[in-house]
């Protein structure tokens, strides 16, 4: 057991308190590692609570930029910092809220050929991106691998989130199959997003991380949960692994690839 400080046990007393996660639990999340791709819309709450949570190491991956017309929803960037590469904004406030923490950034975007040495040393990977090709190159590459992981997605003013176990729950494959073709389904920088939604979506993604380290409740495994804030209604649709998957079934993948993308999917919004 872990001899926690008098400044930790203050500091993660609200989580120390629930009979759930107690000592335990904060336990496991201190010892815990995990990875988020992408410093955008999604990747912002996600990291600012990963970090309040105490989660021991955590890598963040974007290889692009803050722009001004990220600042709407990107709540860990500031207006001083445009032009200043995400990752590093983004460690800057997360070591700001827990200074305990290490925080590995990787100004990069994932290819087919680094994904799996990037997602190597961590026990929980999140999906923050904003296009298709990259999060079934994410969803490959975790059950490649046999990482557990967060996928999420927002557009206007919808979002939608599922949890994968790989070769024990369904994969984002078993449900999509494949990426539309490019340029047929728009982006958030071609259609708009309501930037609150991003962080509805970016939190529930660092709570399913959470119940995962800590085996507190429920993740959405085998699990699609979606919602429209214009009528703040949320729906959940359940569904099994198919084992006929192209990605994680009986005759799954062996290798990745990089898929085609769109024209305007050039970043991790």
């Amino acid at each position: 057991m872990r001899d926690f400080s008098e400044e930790e046990l203050e500091r993660f007393s609200r989580h120390i308190i629930l009979e759930e996660v107690g000592i335990e639990g904060q336990e496991k999340i201190i010892n815990s590692k995990v990875l988020v791709i992408g410093a955008g819309g999604l990747g912002s709450p996600i990291a600012l609570y990963l970090s309040a949570a105490g989660v021991g190491e955590i890598g963040i991956i974007d290889g692009d930029v803050v722009d001004l017309s990220n600042l709407q929803r990107q709540i860990i960037h500031t207006t001083e910092e445009v032009g200043t590469p995400k990752v590093e904004s983004a460690k800057r406030k997360m070591l700001a809220i827990n200074p305990h923490i290490k925080v590995n950034t990787y100004q990069t975007m994932v290819s087919a050929e680094s994904i799996l040495n990037l997602i190597a040393p961590y026990d929980f990977v999140i999906d923050g991106t904003d296009n298709f090709a990259t999060k079934f190159l994410i969803n490959d590459a975790c059950v490649l691998a046999n990482k557990p992981y967060s996928h999420g997605g927002i557009l206007r003013f919808t979002g939608q989130t599922m949890s994968v176990d790989p070769h024990k729950s369904a994969c984002y494959a078993c449900a999509f199959n494949a990426p539309p073709p490019p340029n047929e389904v728009p982006t958030c920088s071609s259609a708009g997003i309501l930037g609150a939604v991003a962080g509805i979506l970016g939190t529930i993604q660092a709570t399913e991380a959470l119940k995962y380290i800590t085996n507190v409740g429920t993740p959405l495994f085998n699990s699609l949960l979606s919602f429209e804030a214009k009528s703040m209604t949320f729906r959940t649709v359940r569904f099994k692994r198919n084992p006929k998957c192209r990605v994680c079934g009986d005759n799954g993948i062996k290798e990745l690839i990089d898929y085609e993308q769109a024209v305007c999917e050039n970043k991790y919004d």
